[in-house]
């Protein structure tokens, strides 16, 4: 049996046969008994790499922080269920949790949020960067650009060595995180920038920068603060996602907190990962414009030759319901008849989960609505912009992505990634002067 200090469980090891020649790998079994082929030597013992589009069934490194299971549906922060978040935690429990390893105590919980409301107005020189950027700037550049303007304003951050300081950091990002992305909105709206209320909660602070006006102030509902506090909370970390992934990747190279998750949020912005909730949006859209019935569009979604495609249904990862947007559901039907909306892009989104989950065409494909087709729609009921649901993601992600930089960070022996690949380009060629290029 195949035995390493590195890991809790040994397995018996695998066997790799390579042109008649044999190999012992190690086969090693996480906490909640997923197992994984220690592949790290391969190169070194055969002069082979693998490949694998996508890093689908690469493991990048090992973590405590979430787990999923996609074929059953199951997600945990830390260990605990995502369903025991759906009621009373708020955003700033569940992200201390995933940052610091577990729940705060009273003591702790009142610190770091007395640290969040102390760090939440940025310094008013980083508010000429915002009058650098035109009206029509995408709110997630805006957001990565100052998130790395940060750190020019706390070079006593760049370097994290103790628990303490670290703690700082977190508190400081995750409330000025806020601040950037409510003024980012205000500047492409040409408003005046609405200081953080240190009494306000985190939530309800946030919409008073996004919506308050300085002869009126913007009154958070609650049932618009739990419903914002749950996206946030289903957002806050979902394993090694692209943009996590990323945060990884740029963190292993040296860089500070800031530049790791300014990195993040660039990749966050991606139509196929943290844009995936506008694009439910774009489609209920050219339904409703295009007079088209959701029955119709269904039968459309189904038709292999058509370019039609069905957004917000099926996840990469979950083959079953994923537990968000079974959370997400309930609060939906919960806060839209409460705010009394009367949306025909809510009223077709509706129809189109009704008839999908009744179709056997979708049903037998797993295709169930996705955390994106839900959030979309509650959002768009809170009198957020299309164009802000991505920094919406970026500050509930903002805890996963700080988790995982301390986690790399305090890990020993940590590595530079560093991927291989396969060179598919031309060989022998040489160089060839100008003037005897045809």
């Amino acid at each position: 049996m195949a035995t390493d200090s590195r890991y809790p469980i040994a397995c018996e090891p695998a066997t790799l046969s390579i042109e008649g020649q044999e190999y012992s790998l190690p086969v090693i079994e996480g906490s909640e008994g997923e197992r994984a082929i220690d592949i790290s030597g391969l190169r070194a013992e055969t002069g082979h790499i693998t490949l694998d589009h996508g890093y689908g069934n690469t493991g990048s490194c090992e973590s405590a922080i979430t787990f999923i299971d996609g074929d059953k549906g199951i997600l945990h922060y830390r260990g605990i269920p995502i369903e025991e978040f759906a009621e009373g935690p708020s955003f700033i429990e569940v992200a201390y949790l995933l940052i610091f390893g577990h729940l705060p105590s009273d003591d702790e919980y009142n610190a770091f949020s007395k640290d969040m409301t102390r760090f939440a107005n940025i310094d008013e020189v980083m508010k000429y960067h915002f009058e650098g950027f035109p009206r029509s700037a995408p709110p997630m550049a805006i957001l990565s650009a100052m998130i790395n303007a940060l750190s020019c304003f706390h070079p006593e951050l760049h370097e994290l060595d103790d628990e303490a300081q670290f703690r700082q950091a977190a508190a400081n990002l995750m409330s000025k995180i806020r601040t950037i992305a409510a003024y980012a909105f205000r500047q492409s709206r040409g408003l005046p920038y609405m200081y953080p209320d240190p009494a306000l909660r985190y939530v309800p602070n946030f919409m008073h920068m996004m919506f308050s006006q300085p002869y009126e102030q913007y009154i958070c509902a609650d049932v618009i603060r739990k419903a914002l506090n749950l996206i946030l909370i289903l957002h806050a970390d979902h394993e090694q996602n692209c943009s996590t992934s990323t945060v990884r990747i740029v963190g292993s190279s040296g860089a500070n907190l800031f530049a790791s998750c300014a990195s993040g949020v660039c990749a966050l912005w991606g139509p196929l990962h943290g844009g995936a909730n506008v694009e439910v949006l774009n489609m209920l859209e050219q339904i409703h414009e295009g007079n088209i019935t959701p029955e119709e569009y269904l039968e459309l979604a189904k038709d292999k030759d058509s370019k039609v495609r069905l957004m917000g249904f099926g996840h990469r990862v979950y083959k079953n319901f994923d537990p968000r947007a079974q959370m997400l559901q309930k609060i939906a039907e919960e806060l839209l008849p409460q705010l009394n909306v009367n949306d025909p892009l809510l009223n077709i989104a509706r129809k189109l989960e009704e008839i999908a989950l009744s179709d056997p065409y979708f049903v037998d494909r797993k295709l169930y609505p996705n955390v994106d087709f839900y959030s979309g729609i509650i959002l768009r009921a809170l009198g957020i912009p299309t164009n802000m649901f991505t920094v919406i993601f970026a500050i509930g992600r903002l805890p996963g992505w700080i988790a995982h930089w301390w986690e790399q960070n305090q890990t020993g022996g940590n590595k530079i990634s560093r991927p291989r690949q396969i060179y598919t380009g031309h060989t022998g060629q040489h160089y060839i002067p100008p003037e005897q290029r045809v």
